[in-house]
């Protein structure tokens, strides 16, 4: 071997060297997480704030690292060929791929990445200095840039877009294992599903519908309207003029026991009226919440695109969203829902689609209706009548009680494939019984 050949060695080992450091860099620096280098920032870990800052803009350094990366490998790839090519001939070529191969992948990927999964924040650590030196050199920053503007120009409409680097789906589906690994609890699994549905629900999915609403007439007395709230067990009762639709505010417990208390029980209600909050059906939870929060009130009237009243809406009612059914000494146990034992489900009508999409393990839509009855109803079309079904999905709906112009309960039973691919609702009657 020539002087030359020894300095070709000399290269590729220095490039192979550099190719395991940026390995490791890249893996470790891809699994760390903005929340955990904050994490261990607030420890105290010495490079843990350069890497909070790397990751605010995580692309800044990962294209730096993969230009390098790719560098490395093609150019230590290339000496040697050059170099078995010199001392081997034409079979060297062949050889030089096989040493790629084994060397490159065993030694210079497997290895370090799989060091930088099973040890993240130390590998981290030790690579943050390098990291944010390659971010910071304008150089190799400039031209990283350059290489990826112009790919979005040979691409248009597929260039590179900045973040989310993380979404909702990957944070599901990194609780999910965790709870799987017994990482987390089942609970608290259930909490962070809980929390991300939150912020997509909308007060109309979550509200007491007007039906159900306790409330009282405003020129009803206040002893009427004490007696009204101990039987429902509520502590505050809207107040409504002729009908619910025209409520004219809330009033408290504690305001009519007082006035009660100082002899004026046969005042009418509205003397104890303090205004409401209204608030359209369609309003998301969360900013409710934070409403409630930053106004102090526990209930508001929602209200329709017409004006009219749709429900009621408590703290309660957007609480057990995140937690789950909160229950006292007055709320009355209400129904689930029920596993018949030929298999079928027998739900009340209230219940919201997810939790019977989730029971039957298929998607039902829910765009135009929250409810199991608001399904049934849109599907007939019609009021039905007790045990009428309908054919949807390979499910068949049946009213099993009907109480006025309200479904309470629907058996759902699946059914056979249907031949029609387009899953057409057929409706039919049946006799009771």
């Amino acid at each position: 071997m020539t002087s030359t050949d020894w300095l070709l060695v000399a290269i590729i080992v220095v490039l192979f060297a550099v190719s395991i450091v940026l390995a490791l860099s890249e893996m470790a620096f891809t699994r760390m997480s903005r929340i955990r280098a904050l994490a261990l920032e607030d420890e105290g870990s010495r490079g843990a704030a350069r890497l909070a800052r790397m990751l605010e803009h995580p692309e800044q350094t990962i294209n730096p690292l993969l230009l390098l990366v790719l560098v490395a490998q093609l150019t230590s790839a290339s000496l040697i060929g050059i170099l078995l090519e010199r001392q081997l001939g034409a079979i060297g070529v062949g050889v030089g791929l096989v040493v790629q191969v084994v060397l490159f992948f065993a030694l210079g990927e497997v290895a370090p990445k799989t060091y930088a999964i099973q040890h993240t924040d130390r590998a981290a650590l030790r690579v943050s200095g390098f990291l944010w030196a390659i971010t910071n050199f304008p150089p190799l920053r400039g031209l990283s840039r350059v290489l990826i503007e112009l790919a979005n120009a040979l691409l248009p409409g597929h260039g590179i877009k900045e973040g989310p680097f993380v979404t909702e789906d990957d944070l599901l589906a990194m609780a999910d294992a965790a709870a799987n690994e017994d990482v987390i609890e089942r609970e608290e699994r259930q909490l962070i599903h809980s929390i991300f549905e939150f912020g997509d629900t909308v007060v109309r999915e979550v509200m007491v519908p007007r039906p159900d609403m306790v409330a009282i007439e405003a020129d009803a007395t206040i002893e009427a309207a004490i007696e009204r709230a101990i039987e429902g067990g509520y502590s505050r009762l809207p107040a409504y003029e002729d009908t619910t639709d025209d409520i004219v505010g809330l009033v408290y417990l504690k305001d009519l026991v007082h006035r009660a208390r100082a002899g004026g029980g046969n005042d009418p209600v509205r003397a104890a009226v303090r205004p409401a909050v209204f608030v359209p059906e369609q309003k998301r939870v969360a900013e409710l919440l934070r409403d409630m929060q930053s106004k102090q009130f526990h209930m508001a009237i929602v209200v329709d695109e017409y004006g009219g009243t749709a429900g009621l809406v408590t703290l309660e009612d957007l609480l057990e969203e995140i937690v789950g059914e909160i229950t006292d000494e007055y709320d009355v146990e209400e129904p689930g829902v029920e596993h018949l034992p030929d298999g079928s489900l027998l739900v009340p009508g209230r219940t919201p689609i997810d939790d019977v999409s989730e029971e039957l393990g298929i998607e039902l839509p829910d765009t135009e209706w929250d409810t199991v009855g608001g399904l049934v109803f849109n599907l007939l079309g019609h009021v039905p009548d007790e045990h009428e079904a309908v054919r949807f999905q390979d499910l068949e709906f049946r009213t099993e009680r009907v109480q006025g112009r309200r479904i309470v309960s629907v058996r759902i039973v699946r059914l056979a494939p249907a031949d029609d691919p387009e899953h057409t609702p057929v409706a039919d009657h049946a006799p009771p019984g």
